[in-house]
């Protein structure tokens, strides 16, 4: 059984109880963020908003609870709702694994194509995209699926990149340097005086979002990657005014194409580390060409900000449930022994927790050198490394291994001085650190870092602590029971074991 797109997964949290519909008016001015960030504090139901200023529109809708953050992530694509953070991890592997090719469709049978708007009839101002913080920029879609082409290949790239409405047909596309839809309009497209075309999948299946938020390697089909997330091949369909092919059944659909040395303001944005971030930039100009949607679309969108410390989003709880089991996958495809990868939790892109068996100083090393020169990890400048037995997603085990094993002389490591750029989203860097207005990466060129937590290993000491630890619990086990405790109530006793 799969979830049936964006729909049926809002079906889905809302057969469980955890989606509210609100039919009150709503104000895509403030109001429709405002409840939805009360909701991401108090760990509520998922807000949909029928009335907002003439159509639909979702709060944070992959937003998971505070204590279990891939829960909606897991149901998004069928798994179990009860599922262990390592059940969880290991069938979403599973499944990137087993990948499905996408079937092409119909135009007549696409949700997507119920209402199709070009020419004239195109109009970004008819839709309630939200303003989200006061204090931005202006209203923003920032929970969708930018499908972007490489001019040199079939490769087709799925993104996720705000994009800032200015007018009816005009708006500007977060595009970071570094990352690879930004490479391919910075370095293929723009060099070669070429526009982008693009399409901007609203409300898509989720498996669909997911993979656009996942670190897919360049020039692998992440329709495919999706199709296996989902466990059916995901359904495409011709974009209007130019080739490429979106999600059938998403809820709107924006097509256009980003015209080289034309550049629009973009921000400030109250951003994911939970602080108003600008000042205004230069970013890629998008202009649209088509509006393709259901009758009656709903739009999500994310609170940003609300996720950092100590609450979710959907963009925090999509860093664990979709980019910490596809980062894992990849460690292990590079040959890397490694247990898990996983996002410290509710501070999406900023510090990352690895458990590993390959504890070694050089081997440590080898995998941070992979992950900083060979991953697109320009978001992430922390890592942490524990041991295998540790698990990654509890983070007071983490902090445990940090507090008892991580020597401060010898195993916090500062990692590519004069290489390594920065994203000018960082907190601790100056305005003029921030550098590049034209791109937005940093000019900043400062280490990434990791701390290696992880237990010294030495085969002679560790066998004897083991010996001594056996006949210390043999004297517990002992002396417990002959003062008349239960053994079956004494964690880790075998009562086989104690003698009476």
């Amino acid at each position: 059984m799969t979830v049936d797109g964006f729909r049926g997964y809002l079906g889905e949290v809302e057969m469980r109880d955890d989606l509210v519909r609100i039919d009150d008016p709503v104000s895509w001015n403030l109001e429709a963020s405002a409840l939805t960030m009360l909701a991401n504090e108090n760990d509520g139901p998922i807000p949909l908003f029928e009335s907002a200023d003439g159509a639909r529109l979702v709060g944070d809708p992959y937003r998971g609870s505070q204590r279990r953050p891939w829960d909606r992530i897991a149901l998004g694509m069928d798994i179990p709702p009860d599922a262990s953070r390592r059940e969880f991890y290991d069938e979403t592997i599973r499944r990137l694994k087993d990948q499905r090719s996408p079937e092409t469709v119909d135009r007549r049978d696409a949700p997507c194509k119920e209402v199709i708007e070009t020419g004239e009839d195109v109009d970004l101002l008819d839709y309630p995209w939200p303003y989200i913080h006061a204090g931005d920029g202006g209203r923003y879609s920032n929970l969708h699926t930018l499908v972007a082409p490489d001019p040199d290949s079939a490769w087709i790239d799925y993104s996720y990149h705000r994009v800032m409405v200015h007018d009816s047909r005009t708006a500007s596309v977060l595009l970071l340097a570094g990352e690879q839809t930004p490479n391919l309009f910075y370095y293929k497209y723009e060099r070669r005086d070429e526009p982008m075309p693009v399409a901007i999948v609203v409300g898509a299946d989720p498996a669909v979002q997911y993979s656009s938020v996942m670190w897919i390697p360049t020039g692998r089909s992440e329709a495919e990657f999706a199709g296996g997330l989902k466990g059916a091949p995901i359904d495409l369909v011709p974009c209007e005014t130019n080739d490429l092919l979106v999600p059938a059944d998403a809820e709107l659909v924006i097509e256009g194409e980003i015209r080289p040395d034309v550049r629009r303001d973009e921000g400030p944005f109250g951003d994911y580390f939970g602080y108003m971030h600008g000042p205004r930039r230069s970013m890629p100009a998008l202009e649209v060409t088509a509006i393709t949607r259901r009758t009656d679309p709903i739009i999500p969108f994310c609170v940003e900000g609300t996720g950092v410390g100590h609450t979710e989003n959907s963009t925090s709880s999509m860093e664990i449930g979709c980019v910490g089991p596809d980062a894992t996958l990849g460690l292990r495809a590079g040959g890397f022994d490694v247990d898990r990868c996983v996002p410290w939790q509710s501070t999406p892109r900023t510090v990352y927790v690895i458990s590993t068996d390959a504890t070694a100083p050089g081997e440590l090393h080898e995998l941070a050198n992979f992950i900083f020169t060979t991953w697109g990890m320009l978001h992430v400048d922390f890592f942490v490394f524990v041991d295998g037995d540790v698990d990654p997603l509890d983070q007071r085990a983490v902090l445990e291994a940090l507090a008892l094993y991580a020597d401060p002389d010898e195993d916090f490591h500062q990692f590519g001085v004069a290489s390594m750029p920065k994203v000018p989203l960082n907190i601790y860097q100056t305005p003029d650190e921030k550098g590049n207005a034209q791109t937005g990466t940093s000019k900043a060129k400062t280490a990434k870092a990791y701390i290696d937590a992880t237990r010294d290993r030495d085969d002679d000491a560790e066998a004897a602590a083991e010996a001594a630890d056996g006949e210390t619990r043999y004297w517990a086990r002992t002396l417990l029971a002959g003062a008349g405790a239960d053994p079956d109530g004494l964690p880790g006793i075998d009562p086989t074991e104690v003698e009476p």
